[in-house]
């Protein structure tokens, strides 16, 4: 049947293709069976007239037949049986039509073409294999953020199919058409995950063209180009390539960054200092110490070392027994003499 029509149709010059071709045969059925159904079925029945046939062969080529209206003629029973057969022909086509639509739209999505439809996200410009997979899985690991994955072209597919929190977009990093495709000026966040720092500093003028107020995190390999990146965006916080784990903190904890810079700095307002729990400490317990500390210092303890090894932020019940080393911020070092003592 769809190939009697195909031909019909290229002698009248029509082009039936995609959603054209099932609706084709539709009609075509609909028109013949109507007409074979008024020359063979008896006027009684009524299944010919204008009113009812419509319905009859809506439920009859679905296969549904609900039994109300129905030939009594063999001639009659023949159309219908060619009704039904028109209606799974149909059917079959518009479901294929259907399941290709659906997996060009999956396919195109797969090659990052489509324009995302998203808000409060965090964009991640740069694809590296291994490396963006780590950072991916701690964005989006408490479940509270969407991820826009942008790549260049050399990545022909989305690499990370499987993860629903992750969307692609492919396309040169540096132009419009990828920020408004990741949605940049609806984003939270981007953290650029450039090729080298040239390319980062290019792709920062396009996120601040895109969005000048969005929380900007970019990777370089000489955070000496910092300064030129804030040319761009004032707001910007530099992570050191090689420090990945530090992107996806700031990106989900804006700030971050500065405190670690300010901890590693010797500029800062505070150094990282240790001291070992000498015998008759009066305080036993991390609790005890913090407070002990605060209140008496200023000074925030980060972490204790004893027989099990360094744990950072311990629980505050843990036990500091003497020879525990305890490891403090503050803005010097605390004299010796004052710690021993406890007091």
């Amino acid at each position: 049947m769809p190939f009697l029509i195909q031909r019909l149709s290229r002698y009248l010059r029509l082009r039936l293709t995609g959603w054209r071709l099932p609706l084709a045969v539709a009609l075509f059925v609909f028109l013949t069976s109507w007409l074979g159904m008024a020359l063979l079925e008896t006027a009684g029945s009524g299944v010919a007239d204008p009113g009812t046939y419509w319905w009859y062969f809506l439920v009859t080529s679905a296969t549904v037949g609900y039994g109300d209206v129905f030939p009594a003629t063999v001639g009659g029973r023949i159309i219908g049986a060619y009704v039904i057969v028109g209606g799974i022909v149909t059917l079959t086509l518009l479901f294929t039509q259907l399941a290709g639509a659906l997996q060009s739209i999956r396919g195109r999505r797969l090659r990052g073409v489509v324009p995302l439809d998203l808000s409060g996200h965090v964009v991640l410009l740069g694809y590296w294999p291994g490396r963006t997979e780590r950072i991916v899985e701690e964005l989006t690991a408490e479940g509270r953020f969407q991820v826009a994955l942008c790549a260049w072209d050399d990545v022909p597919e989305n690499p990370l199919p499987d993860q629903p929190a992750v969307h692609f977009v492919r396309g040169d990093l540096t132009h419009e058409d990828v920020m408004t495709r990741a949605c940049v000026q609806r984003a939270r966040t981007a953290v650029i995950d450039g090729r080298d720092d040239n390319e980062t500093l290019a792709v920062a003028v396009a996120i601040d063209h895109a969005n000048p107020d969005i929380h900007l995190v970019a990777a370089l390999r000489d955070l000496g180009r910092r300064e030129n990146l804030r040319y761009v965006n004032p707001g910007v916080q530099a992570v050191q390539w090689h420090m990945p784990f530090l992107l996806s903190e700031e990106a989900t904890d804006p700030g971050i960054t500065q405190v670690y810079n300010d901890l590693m700095s010797s500029r800062g307002h505070g150094n990282t200092y240790s001291m070992r729990v000498p015998a008759g400490f009066p305080h036993p317990s991390f609790g005890d110490c913090q407070t002990w500390f605060g209140r008496t210092f200023g000074a925030t303890v980060l972490a204790a070392r004893g027989d099990d090894g360094l744990v950072v932020s311990p629980s505050w019940d843990t036990p500091v027994p003497p020879g525990t080393t305890l490891y403090y911020v503050a803005s010097e070092r605390i004299d010796d003499g004052r710690l021993a003592a406890g007091r």
